[in-house]
């Protein structure tokens, strides 16, 4: 189960910022006209050791006038439906308007936590205005300035104590899901594996309200599959499938083990798709590429290595990951995708001994030792795994300081070359001996 903060509100009240500062990122376009955001909307988020995915809700509005309105009230009803926890983000400065207040009545009706995050407060002045939002009868106010981040720390407090706890299922069989944005064919490959229309494709407007779990036992394979494809064009505002889709994506790729990113081979990997990567990445999850409709492709003797390298490319510096080319209509390649599955899956299971961490290493190091740093040499004298439920490495030194990005980079690389870890993401830490 991950736990999920949406922050919802009209356009223009600093939605964007917070997120940036949540997720510590630059990488959502912040400027001051309403519409902008358009970019990335969510990433991982931490706060007291405690991980959570955070959702702007905002750049999942097109913004044209007689919509605008309906799809920002329609975003809150799915956020309220898939999120943990509700930010409501308003403007101390232009306080209270009519959206405000229609937004607020549709939380009224949720029994999600609701917070009411007050931007823009910088001052005593604006502390004493920011008393007007009480008004929503929605419980306590958090007054922020997303700017500079005052207020956050305590928001965050308050907030994680609403928080689901996760439970880690022990020697449980893999789970895998398959994420992809709407239309890559997830839907008919589980039902080409499975056998049978599990997921009855129709274009009538509502959804599969959670993820499924299919047991799969089949050609001696067993595990199960985290299904989220249950995703319906929504007939009154399609600005919102995308958002909706998102949401789902990350409640299926957090549960996960391995995660089977679908794309089209007709589109190539779009920035989503990238963002949903990432994300699978950050959370620590085997990841399998899969090229759908690939039987659309014109194709030579070099279009595979073509291809192949166009993603890697976009995948930096994680580019060590397992791709299938694949045509689910004609079951082209479809086993072979679940097999690469599994041995990821295998992979971030994977321990190794560390007498043989030792033997391989040790000598790499040797040839290649991290360069000097302000005349002091580095030296790493051993080197051991450390258990979690994916792969982490601990390389003891004496200086573990002055150990650079490059160099971490150069040890991932001759790990993966003498270990194989395809499609898993690999820590390393430097610690002190």
């Amino acid at each position: 189960m991950s736990n999920i903060i949406a922050i919802v509100g009209r356009p223009n009240v600093g939605k964007s910022t917070l997120f940036n500062r949540l997720t510590e990122s630059r990488k959502a376009i912040v400027d001051d006209f309403s519409g902008v955001t358009r970019d990335r909307h969510y990433g991982s988020a931490e706060w007291t050791n405690r991980q959570f995915t955070v959702i702007d809700t905002g750049g999942y509005v097109a913004n044209s006038e007689d919509v605008f309105e309906a799809a920002i009230r329609e975003q809150v009803v799915i956020a309220i439906e898939e999120a943990t926890v509700l930010l409501f983000m308003v403007d101390v400065v232009t306080g209270i308007t009519d959206l405000d207040d229609e937004i607020a009545q549709l939380l009224r009706r949720s029994s999600k936590p609701v917070f009411i995050v007050v931007n823009k407060v910088d001052n005593t002045q604006l502390q004493n205005d920011a008393s007007v939002f009480y008004g929503f009868g929605l419980g306590e106010i958090y007054p922020i300035s997303s700017m500079t981040g005052s207020g956050t720390g305590d928001l965050l407090d308050d907030v994680i104590k609403h928080f689901e706890d996760v439970v880690e299922e022990e020697n449980a069989l893999p789970k895998i899901t398959i994420v992809g944005r709407p239309n890559v064919g997830k839907s008919s490959l589980i039902n080409a594996l499975i056998g049978k229309e599990r997921n009855i494709v129709t274009p009538i407007a509502g959804t599969t309200r959670d993820s499924i779990h299919i047991h799969y036992n089949q050609f001696g394979h067993e595990f199960m599959f985290i299904d989220t494809a249950g995703l319906r064009k929504k007939t009154k505002v399609k600005e919102n499938i995308e958002f909706y889709s998102v949401m789902r994506t990350i409640k299926a790729l957090e549960e996960a083990d391995v995660v089977i990113l679908m794309i089209d081979a007709m589109e190539g990997l779009e920035s989503q798709d990238v963002n949903i990567f990432h994300l699978a990445e950050k959370n620590k999850k085997g990841i399998v590429i899969l090229v759908n409709k690939w039987d659309l492709v014109e194709k030579d003797s070099k279009t595979v290595k073509i291809f192949e390298d166009q993603i890697r490319q976009k995948l930096q510096p994680f580019t060590d990951v397992p791709i299938v080319f694949t045509s689910v209509v004609n079951k082209q390649r479809i086993f072979q995708a679940i097999e690469t599955a599994l041995e990821v899956f295998k992979n971030r299971g994977k321990k190794v001994p560390t007498s043989k961490l030792n033997d391989v290493m040790l000598p790499i190091i040797e040839n290649y030792p991290p360069p000097a740093l302000k005349g002091k040499y580095i030296k790493i004298k051993y080197i051991t795994q450390i258990n979690g439920t994916s792969p982490m490495f601990a390389f003891f030194c004496n200086l573990p300081q002055y150990i650079k990005e490059p160099y971490k980079r150069f040890i991932e690389n001759k790990l993966r070359e003498n270990f194989n870890f395809s499609g898993v993401p690999i820590q390393i830490y430097f610690r002190q001996k």
